[in-house]
């Protein structure tokens, strides 16, 4: 964001239903994608008050399935935060139906960079997957709330 007023904006008209619990950005057809996921990301988890170590790691994981969406599904469509006690789910949606698949571990191409997003998702969140829509596929993943393996507390 390069201005308070474009974060405020940003907000205004992106979020969805109650920002105790979940928020939506449309993606599809927007330049800077990720960007935009970051920045709207950082945004949610500075309402809900998260740690800046978890932070950053949530952030890294929007960044991982936006960028497969750019690269393998034909943009990203949707992404949502749905935030309950127990977890924080994020969902990104894109027009290729075929599910993600990780590169093994140690067969990346040595030197060139890519190829280790969904190893990134698969150490740094609960669980993940991907369920066909509509228009292609949701991939989804789950993180403990505020990075951690437990209930959110009641002032979170």
């Amino acid at each position: 964001m390069d201005t308070d007023t474009d974060a405020r904006s940003l907000s205004a008209m992106e979020q969805r239903g109650s920002s105790d619990r979940t928020w939506l950005l449309e993606l599809a057809g927007a330049r800077n994608p990720v960007t935009r996921s970051r920045d709207f990301t950082r945004m949610a988890l500075d309402t809900w008050r998260w740690s800046a170590d978890a932070t950053d790691d949530v952030l890294l994981l929007v960044s991982e399935v936006v960028s497969n969406a750019c690269l393998h599904g034909g943009g990203p469509g949707v992404l949502v935060l749905d935030r309950t006690p127990e977890r924080l789910r994020i969902e990104v949606t894109d027009g290729n139906p075929a599910p993600p698949v990780p590169v093994p571990a140690g067969s990346a191409v040595p030197g060139r960079p890519g190829g280790h997003g969904m190893l990134i998702v698969e150490r740094l969140s609960r669980s993940w997957g991907s369920r066909p829509g509509p228009d292609g596929k949701c991939v989804w993943l789950e993180v403990g709330p505020d990075g951690v393996d437990g209930p959110l507390s009641p002032s979170g």
